[in-house]
């Protein structure tokens, strides 16, 4: 069986030593904002898309880009992680659909969430978490780790 394999992209955004979590309906797990990249688009710009979609924030990335150039070359912002999701897992092991993740640290200026795409998440369903907070949640291991890394990352602005 094939596995399809979709780019996203993924941001733990960090605002005076807290990142945001939202509970996802469908999953139902809390997660930081993130999406599908889309055909136009590289995966950092489609990063700050998703939180500007799902949050209404402009967010600030916290990445290094190389300095290697060229004529035809430039360095990208690089993702903290780069990780690879099985969203499809059969019976028998097999895996239908992966998504190849982007995961970016970002920078925001305000902890008011005012989606501006179309059918995101109610404001409500947001909580900012501070690293303590995720230590002593129950929220899954790697989005603990994750959150608690981003705030290191970023730092307490």
């Amino acid at each position: 069986m094939e596995t399809t394999r979709h780019f996203t992209a993924t941001t733990y955004i960090v605002n005076d030593g807290t990142t945001a979590l939202h509970e996802h309906e469908r999953l139902g797990i809390r997660l930081p904002p993130g999406g599908h990249v889309d055909r136009d688009e590289l995966p950092h710009e489609a990063a700050l898309r998703e939180v500007r979609e799902e949050t209404g924030l402009a967010a600030d990335l916290v990445a290094t880009e190389s300095s290697i150039s060229g004529p035809n070359t430039r360095g990208l912002p690089e993702p903290a992680h780069l990780m690879l999701h099985d969203i499809n897992v059969h019976e028998d092991g097999s895996v239908g659909h992966q998504h190849v993740d982007h995961l970016y640290y970002a920078r925001v200026d305000s902890r008011v969430i005012a989606p501006n795409g179309d059918d995101e998440v109610d404001p409500a369903r947001w909580r900012w978490y501070s690293s303590e907070e995720l230590a002593a949640s129950d929220l899954p291991e790697d989005v603990v780790d994750l959150g608690r890394e981003a705030i290191d990352a970023v730092g307490g602005d």
